[in-house]
């Protein structure tokens, strides 16, 4: 039998997924999600409670940091996987101290608790391309930090933490900063969702600024795969970049969901303003963790688009009554 791993955040669908994947390929004794919600409904949380060797706990990293450590103390994971932020850089600009309050200080917080627990070996925190800003060529992990929104700026603040910690106090890390994910039981809010339950619904997806912008994208099951990846073979104190080689425009990747859905584009979005603090690229050099641990995207954009898809039309019944804008909470 295996290690135990925790994933904080780990009622979000990218919790979710790394959860699947390690449970399908690390031989787990244990993984444990995480979440400040209790589970979603099944098309979110794809019924993952139902797996052995899985549960779930609700505790908030920000306010119940206690409770939490206390269930960590009884549980000992060796590894603990930390998707919790408080997300979505666009909303960010109001209400920005909310997102330093989740994204830096609590997690500062919880790993000076951390060190103090032998059982840990290791910490890997998912971080955000973000923080490079715009880019017109792939930025590598040494790449000077810009970050374009406060929702950046607060992941920066953590990530500098961590290293910080690593290199004089030993804190056994590393940082994942992953290009954007997608993936079945992902909220509405996010663009590849939101256009295939509008095109199932028949509605137009606002598409900002015509798409124009680039981003990187991967399955989250492939976010999973470099997560257990870096588990098991990554130097600690290392950072990985773990995105695709080419990015996409947002217009190319409606193209490709209306593609997937069998209708035509204009049929599916509409042309709007571009939102405030858009960068205009987000690229990744991921030559380190191909390096170091051998990970590549494996799941392209057919197979991936086909997958959410076939989600959308599985739970149609609760997804087109469900709410596809971003409700900012603590």
């Amino acid at each position: 039998m295996g290690k135990r791993y925790a994933i904080l955040g780990g009622g979000g669908s990218f919790g979710i997924h790394s959860a699947f994947y390690l449970l399908d390929h690390a031989d787990p004794e244990l993984v444990m999600g995480i979440g400040r919600n209790l589970m979603r409904p099944e098309p979110f949380s794809l019924d993952i409670e139902k797996r052995p060797r899985y549960e779930y706990h609700a505790y908030h990293v920000t306010y119940e940091l206690d409770l939490l450590l206390e269930l960590l103390d009884r549980k000992k994971p060796h590894v603990i996987v930390n998707f919790a932020a408080q997300g979505e850089g666009a909303v960010s600009w109001k209400h920005s101290w909310r997102f330093f309050e989740t994204n830096s200080m609590a997690l500062a917080r919880l790993a000076e608790e951390l060190m103090k627990r032998d059982w840990l070996e290791r910490f890997i925190q998912i971080g955000t391309s973000e923080m490079y800003g715009s880019v017109e060529h792939a930025a590598s992990e040494d790449e000077p930090i810009k970050p374009s929104s406060p929702y950046a700026a607060s992941k920066v603040a953590f990530d500098m933490y961590l290293l910080s910690v690593h290199k004089f106090l030993k804190f056994p890390m590393n940082i994942i900063r992953p290009s954007n994910a997608y993936c079945p039981g992902q909220l509405l809010h996010r663009v590849i969702p939101k256009a295939v339950i509008c095109g199932l619904k028949g509605e137009k997806l606002p598409l900002h600024g015509g798409g124009r912008a680039e981003k990187s994208y991967i399955h989250a099951r492939d976010l999973g795969r470099a997560i257990h990846l870096v588990a098991e073979k990554a130097p600690l104190g290392t950072v990985y970049n773990a995105g695709p080689a080419l990015p996409t425009s947002i217009r190319e990747v409606v193209e490709r969901t209306a593609k997937a859905l069998g209708v035509p584009f204009d049929q599916l979005c509409e042309v709007t303003g571009d939102r405030l603090g858009q960068d205009s690229r987000y690229w990744l050099d991921s030559s380190a963790i191909k390096r170091d641990v051998g990970w590549e995207p494996q799941i392209g954009w057919d197979e991936g688009l086909a997958e959410m898809v076939a989600w959308g039309r599985k739970y149609f019944d609760v997804l087109k009554a469900w709410p596809t804008g971003y409700t900012l909470r603590a």
